[in-house]
């Protein structure tokens, strides 16, 4: 990676570990679908209003429909289930399944044609399903059936994630990653809207409420999308969402310090062994990241 790349990377790693804390926030007064919606919406609108006062040119360069599934997948797909999981499994536990998400965007990519899974990465697969089974099959709370639906909305979650990455990947690497973060944002915001009638918002909402989400899409939405997508569009997909790795670390300290969750020995061991798996999965060595990140961007 050159050095703006890492730059990108490490905000991106801070900015999204503590949106799981905002996001805990803002989900009590907007419920787990009007604050996706509600940020969505926000964030796309931000972006426009500061092309608007730079006079920058928005050249989408194509078909709006490209853009609705990469809305569906990365804003709604990712973001709804993971508020669904949030309020339903905790912080550190939504954070840790993160982790998956490379482990999908891998497999993912190979079927696409995308990424080759090497035999390393094969091991890492099985150690990320491993993984995953202590950490949902030993937690700090009783199984419930509340609890298995969180982390199945998690399962969701990542899993849209790296659909969408790689769907944006084959082609949407022509389009700035500001203009793609606003239809983006524009389109996910849009499909989420009708979900509010089946979910919607729990009561009145106050001014700090709205400062509250206004900041998450600012900050954590329209910056981090920008970034990521500029990312996806360097380094590729896999690559870029090795990030969440960094999350997972910077989302369970702060649930762990801040709203004092708890988590077993072997949930910890099995988010370790998640990790350990993406690792071979990625071939993350520096020679590999060099030689990752001199490819040229699909078309």
């Amino acid at each position: 990676m050159k050095a703006r790349q890492g730059f990108d990377y490490a905000m991106l790693a801070l900015l999204w570990g503590s949106s799981f804390l905002v996001m805990h926030r803002t989900i009590i007064p907007f419920g787990w679908v009007g604050v996706v919606t509600f940020r969505a919406f926000i964030a796309s609108g931000l972006l426009v209003l500061f092309a608007l006062l730079t006079r920058r040119c928005l050249v989408f360069g194509a078909p709006w429909w490209r853009f609705a599934i990469v809305g569906a997948t990365t804003v709604v797909g990712q973001l709804v289930f993971l508020a669904y999981a949030v309020q339903s499994i905790g912080t550190a536990m939504s954070a840790i399944l993160v982790a998956t998400i490379p482990l999908f965007s891998m497999i993912i990519g190979h079927f696409w044609r995308i990424e080759t899974i090497t035999a390393l990465g094969r091991v890492g697969i099985g150690l990320g399903a491993l993984g995953t089974v202590a950490l949902v099959g030993f937690p700090a709370v009783p199984i419930t059936s509340g609890f298995m639906l969180g982390c199945g909305a998690m399962v969701l979650s990542t899993l849209s994630a790296a659909i969408g990455s790689n769907y944006a990947r084959l082609h949407l690497g022509a389009v700035s990653s500001f203009d793609s973060t606003i239809a983006t944002f524009f389109f996910g915001g849009l499909i989420a809207l009708p979900l509010l009638l089946l979910v919607p918002v729990p009561g009145p909402v106050g001014l700090s409420d709205v400062a509250w989400i206004v900041f998450l899409a600012a900050s954590m939405s329209s910056l981090t999308y920008v970034l990521y997508f500029r990312l996806v569009a360097e380094v590729g997909a896999t690559i870029a969402i090795s990030v969440e790795f960094v999350v997972t670390t910077v989302a369970v300290v702060l649930g762990a310090v801040v709203l004092h969750e708890a988590l077993t020995w072997v949930q910890v061991a099995g988010g370790a062994v998640i990790i350990a798996g993406c690792l071979l999965v990625l071939g993350l060595d520096p020679r590999a990241l060099a030689a990752y990140g001199k490819r040229p961007p699909l078309e």
